[in-house]
């Protein structure tokens, strides 16, 4: 059988392993189909595809998920903030542990409420984004996700939100397949953090698409971590509007395989887009940021910045393409992908990109991979630092720089808590 069956059966298969979505309005269906007919136009995901040849889909596309151990539940991330929570259990929602959806400034649905109203803002952001992010690199996952998912909210931010809205992600059932898609959008001038965190489930299919009006900020920060034999593939679509704010920063830790995408276009001029990532691996750990930032506007700014720390076989992969269109004139685009490396069995994989169209911008992209300073060490040691200890704290001071992205200066320090915690549990002795 050639490749192009091989993909075409794999797209029907993606499909019947999933119950049909509960029914939506005519303009909800309409997505639907254009994204059940984009992946079977495409195909299922295979390791042969240029954005798949760093981690194999195979665990992702199987017919039913491998069991993940549960373990036991430390006290949640972001537990101390005060946060509208929003709870979901190996992908339902969970209204006895969810807070009331009132919050001042914002307004929030569930999804399946939002689909099926005839006249809704979500028309304009469910499935659009997720299709203009199919091109010019194919994302199967997120369009199965389009065509599949019933679960999930839908976020309008019409002012300064009262507080953070927590989205967090309980595992109970050991072998659960959870498919959960968020609409957010945030109207001109207004403001929202949004907060993540939780194993969600033993395979996991997020997709969220998020559309920043102008003069409009978006902050998000993401814990994935706990059970450590999940699987998890994400995707995250933004649209930037004129002289709007988007960070985002994502702490990854423990997952036998993660593939987080994000697609970014600037669509209005003189606005920011900030995301990073920090993730610790040990053992059987794949961790795959996968990122693609379109300029088509003037005076626009993008930062990339990813750091991976991995030991004992573990893996890392980046792929980060700054894409600069015609008359994207002014761009400043920023990337840097590192990985260190804590033994000489791991692996870091790393695929930065530039692709420029227009001459007055300024970008630029490194990625480097090596074993932790051992100059530095000695310095740490020869004054009466545990060898074991000076190691911590470089690693923690080489992903820094990634954690500096996040603009709540106590949501940075918990992520260096939880970060530092997990390297105390696995340091080398």
């Amino acid at each position: 059988m050639g490749l192009p069956e091989v993909k075409a059966d794999g797209a029907e298969a993606l499909l019947a392993r999933h119950p049909a979505p509960t029914k939506g309005a005519r303009w909800a269906e309409e997505m639907r189909e254009k994204a059940v007919a984009s992946l079977r136009a495409m195909g299922a995901p295979v390791g042969r595809d240029e954005y798949w040849k760093y981690t194999d889909p195979r665990p992702l596309t199987a017919d039913t998920a491998e069991a993940a151990v549960l373990k036991v539940d430390e006290a949640p991330v972001f537990g101390e903030v005060d946060r509208l929570k929003l709870v979901f259990v190996d992908g339902i929602f969970d209204p006895a542990q969810s807070d009331d959806l009132a919050l001042s400034g914002v307004e929030i649905e569930h999804l399946s409420d939002a689909l099926a109203t005839d006249i809704h803002w979500a028309k304009d952001v469910f499935g659009v984004l997720e299709a203009r992010g199919q091109d010019p690199v194919p994302r199967p996952m997120a369009a199965l996700n389009t065509a599949v998912a019933s679960v999930g909210v839908a976020i309008r931010v019409t002012g300064k939100a009262a507080k953070p809205i927590s989205l967090r992600y309980l595992h109970e059932n050991p072998t659960s397949d959870a498919v959960i898609h968020h609409v957010i959008k945030v109207e001109e001038g207004a403001e929202v953090t949004l907060l993540e965190n939780g194993p969600a489930a033993a395979r996991f299919n997020k997709c969220m698409e998020v559309e920043v009006a102008d003069r409009a900020t978006f902050h998000h920060v993401r814990a994935q971590g706990r059970d450590h034999e999940r699987l998890a593939a994400t995707h995250m679509f933004t649209r930037l509007g004129t002289e709007s704010v988007f960070k985002s920063f994502t702490l990854t830790v423990n997952g036998v395989l993660t593939r987080n995408e994000a697609v970014i276009e600037f669509t209005g001029d003189d606005a920011q887009a900030h995301i990073a990532g920090a993730s610790a691996g040990d053992g059987a750990f794949h961790h795959d940021d996968t990122v693609f930032i379109t300029h088509d506007a003037v005076n626009c700014e993008s930062r990339q910045v990813f750091k991976k720390v991995l030991r004992n076989g573990a893996k890392g992969a980046f792929q980060g393409k700054i894409l600069v269109k015609a008359g994207a004139q002014k761009t400043d685009g920023y990337q840097i992908s590192q990985g260190l490396m804590l033994d000489d069995d791991s692996q870091f994989l790393a695929k930065p990109e530039l692709e420029i169209y227009a001459d007055d911008v300024a970008c630029s992209h490194g990625s480097t991979v090596g074993a932790v300073d051992e100059d530095a060490l000695f310095y740490l040691t020869s004054r009466g630092v545990p060898r074991v200890d000076a190691q911590g704290m470089l690693v923690l001071a080489f992903i820094d720089e990634a954690i500096q992205e996040i603009e709540d200066a106590a949501l940075a320090d918990e992520i260096r808590e939880r970060l530092g915690a997990w390297l105390e549990r696995h340091r080398a002795v």
